[in-house]
């Protein structure tokens, strides 16, 4: 799929083959401890050198944008939880964003507020676990990870507090949020501000100069910036080959034209510069934070004239995307008067990212495809769908 997809864009040359034996075939997965998740890669090897690449997906589809057609629009927001699963509250706003753009809906300022916080938590600990992974699959034993995981159970607890539940949040409504934020959960959300600040120190002083890490990621998996434009990716990824682009500052959707706030670029394409992309982001996301924090209004968090149950849109459709963790996370919809979308549609970008593996794959060893992989983050739910 990823030939086809790919055959007329400007492709490495063919890798030369060394003459030395016949090319092995090999299927890494689908249960590959470094795929995240049920994910298989059919790669044709000359000795420790990628020729070919296919990623082989579906295996956890669960027909996602047809169930969104039979069901009302309100009922639709549980399923988004499902997609990345990582990042659930991205998902509603993407959703709830497209939705309230085919009803011509208005979103109070508080909600709006608490929307760019709870965004941002999201795309912190997103970033976090990420760099967490990408080390584990480079053989550093966990450490980096569980401190990831340390700082993203801080943040899961706050998503507990306020939605009641860690993951699976449902939380987002047309027009606004399902419930406010107390003081209370607004002042935990500023007393962690200095862990937040101190962890992405701590990463920077534990990584970024590491000479393994340096050796194993600079060079390698390089995606160059007119292929990552005629492939449509977006993201971290997009963003770490040079192209200046992030929905927060083109779309200037919810409210982020008011914050201050910088898009960090790389210049090799490198699983090096995807690495510092996030980094650097993370530290943006704490300033983004900071501002949001300190300028949220009081008032409601919804138009009670607005009622998400059985609302009915006038038939027409709407396309709304928001700059989720991953890159452009988009929901196409289509209204022909009823209860139930017409016409359900979910542009995903762990899928979008993903069409570009082999070309970053070719030429490289198995070890470092295991890496290219892991610096794409994906998530098998919304690959699948």
């Amino acid at each position: 799929m990823t030939t086809n997809l790919l055959e007329s864009w400007n492709r490495p040359p063919e890798i030369p083959l060394s003459g030395e034996g016949e090319l092995l075939e090999v299927s890494m997965g689908p249960h590959h401890p470094s795929t995240h998740g049920v994910f298989r890669m059919d790669v044709t090897l000359d000795g420790e050198v990628v020729v070919k690449l296919k990623p082989v997906f579906g295996h956890l589809h669960r027909n996602h944008e047809k169930i969104g057609e039979t069901i009302s629009y309100l009922a639709c927001m549980p399923y988004t939880d499902r997609l990345d699963y990582i990042c659930p509250l991205t998902n509603n706003w993407a959703y709830a964003l497209s939705v309230e753009k085919l009803m011509g809906i208005a979103v109070p300022e508080r909600a709006e507020y608490l929307r760019v916080i709870l965004a941002e938590l999201t795309r912190y600990q997103n970033h976090a676990s990420t760099i967490g992974f990408l080390l584990q699959e480079m053989g550093a034993s966990g450490t980096p990870l569980m401190y990831a995981f340390r700082e993203r159970e801080k943040i899961l607890d706050l998503f507990e507090e306020l939605t009641g539940a860690r993951m699976m949040v449902n939380f987002f409504r047309f027009g606004g949020l399902r419930n406010d934020a107390s003081e209370e959960w607004l002042n935990k959300v500023r007393a962690l501000i200095p862990s937040l600040h101190s962890f992405i120190d701590e990463f920077d002083r534990l990584l970024t100069s590491n000479e393994i890490l340096m050796s194993r990621c600079q060079g390698v998996g390089v995606l160059k910036p007119e292929l990552a434009v005629n492939a449509g990716i977006t993201g971290p990824m997009l963003r770490a080959s040079g192209v200046d682009y992030d929905i927060r500052k083109v779309d200037s959707y919810g409210i982020y034209d008011r914050f201050k706030f910088r898009v960090p670029l790389g210049e090799q394409g490198d699983i090096y510069d995807r690495y510092m992309v996030r980094l650097l982001e993370m530290r943006e996301t704490v300033g983004i934070l900071e501002q949001a924090l300190k300028d949220i209004p009081g008032g409601p968090v919804t138009d009670p004239k607005i009622k998400s149950r059985g609302i009915r849109p006038k038939p027409g459709e709407a396309y709304g995307r928001i700059e989720a963790p991953k890159g452009e996370l988009g929901f196409y919809l289509i209204s022909d008067g009823t209860l139930n979308p017409y016409r359900y549609r979910i542009r995903p970008p762990s899928l979008i990212n993903l069409t570009a593996l082999e070309d970053m794959c070719l030429g490289s060893t198995v070890a470092d495809t295991i890496l290219i992989f892991g610096s794409v983050d994906i998530v098998l739910g919304e690959v699948d769908r």
